[in-house]
């Protein structure tokens, strides 16, 4: 791969958060970039040199699209997998659009994480039992270990959507027909203790990076916080999770940021600890909510290594700054209790130390819509989630520091 020097157009496919990120990252390395989306006042659109507006299954802001740009990534996996390969024939493009079609579908998904676990012997790179259910006979024949466990559509879902949590093959069934009998994985609900995940950047010289193992919690199914300093987690199980990822993007010969998600199942005590389990939750070709610290607390963040792997540039290994937290703002907080928009108060929370706001620009605050983030970086696990507590406090976000919940 040649390498694409600043001074060249980058292109994303995608106007949000996660596009505005990777423009502002790009340009403050030189680039001049572009952005495809339908949306007029998109996020990333309103930030970047060029915004064209058009989906990716239109055939002339595709074609505009190459004309301007040297090379195209993406910022979401739920992307015309076919548009990928069309923009792949004349441009650098990556991630593949190999890769991204096997993360739209978590049947394809969970059944290449099997095969990458069992032909490695490693089992954390593997998912929770599961089985692919497409016609109701295969609920019936269900194993009995996927229950209890959580039917999920296997397209289409994200931040807890299309998933229904089961006990018995007669709520399996129930759920399937509510989620319109279209394609889904039955799963095994399994132990959990804690969730975590590794955001790597790999590059065509097979070179590759990691970020820090973020601890994650979700409140219905959002990530709602994480946190990234040393000793968030027993030592054995990050280096559990960095080993499963790079064995994950190995296989897919993956080129670009890839973030891995992952389950710690209790160990005997009901913990976490160096005997700890891991289980891939999901995977995501792109960079992540979990990552997004890294502007402020990494000497290279996420969104820097994407445009690094797009454009053959080296791969520095990322070194952390400080101790951080990351708290996503839904909506929500913007909402009083009759449903009216208000300002939160962002006086107050910047008048703390080390905290960064990020603001998406996005217009309308309604339930469970990510509208930006805090990035709360301290001197010390301590301090940092004592502020991140305050930031918490003060917004009403669900937080709690776990920096002595590591056995």
């Amino acid at each position: 791969m040649s390498t694409i020097l600043p001074g060249a157009t980058l292109g994303v496919l995608g106007g949000g958060q996660l596009g505005k990120m990777f423009v502002q990252a790009a340009q403050r390395m030189g680039y001049f970039t572009a952005v495809l989306d339908k949306d007029p006042i998109s996020s990333a659109g309103a930030v970047a040199h060029y915004h064209i507006q058009g989906g990716t299954d239109d055939e002339a802001a595709l074609a505009q699209l190459m004309q301007r740009c040297a090379a195209i990534t993406t910022e979401f996996e739920n992307v015309s997998a076919p548009a990928m390969v069309t923009l792949g024939s004349q441009r650098v493009v990556s991630p593949s659009a190999d890769c991204v079609a096997i993360a739209q579908n978590r049947i394809e998904e969970k059944t290449m994480l099997a095969q990458a676990a069992k032909a490695s012997g490693n089992a954390h790179a593997g998912p929770v039992p599961f089985i692919a259910v497409e016609k109701m006979i295969d609920i019936t024949g269900a194993p009995d270990e996927c229950f209890p466990g959580l039917l999920k559509t296997a397209t289409l879902g994200y931040d807890g959507k299309g998933q229904v949590k089961v006990s018995t093959r007669s709520q399996a069934s129930i759920a399937f027909k509510q989620l319109g009998g279209v394609p889904c994985v039955l799963e095994q609900l399994a132990p959990l203790a804690a969730e975590c995940s590794v955001v790597l950047a790999r590059n065509a010289d097979e070179q590759v990076v990691t970020l820090p193992v973020a601890r994650n919690v979700h409140v219905d199914g959002i990530l709602a916080s994480s946190e990234i300093y040393e000793g968030n987690l027993p030592f054995a199980v990050i280096e559990s999770a960095q080993s499963a990822a790079k064995l994950i993007a190995e296989q897919l010969q993956y080129i670009g940021v890839l973030c891995v998600e992952f389950f710690i199942l209790k160990d005997a005590a009901g913990g976490v600890s160096d005997a700890s389990e891991l289980r891939v939750n999901e995977i995501a070709p792109r960079p992540h909510n979990s990552g997004h610290w890294s502007i402020e607390g990494s000497s290279v963040s996420q969104f820097e290594l994407q445009v690094r792997t797009l454009c053959g540039l080296p791969l520095a290994q990322p070194v952390q700054l400080a101790s951080s937290v990351m708290l996503n703002l839904l909506g929500d907080i913007w909402l009083d209790e009759a449903g009216n928009e208000t300002t939160p108060d962002w006086a107050a929370v910047l008048a703390l130390p080390g905290v960064s706001l990020h603001l998406y620009g996005k217009a309308g605050a309604r339930k469970g819509r990510k509208m930006g983030h805090i990035t709360i970086t301290g001197s010390n696990p301590e301090i940092a989630g004592s502020v991140a507590q305050e930031v918490a406090q003060t917004l009403g976000l669900p937080y709690s520091p776990t920096m002595l919940d590591v056995a």
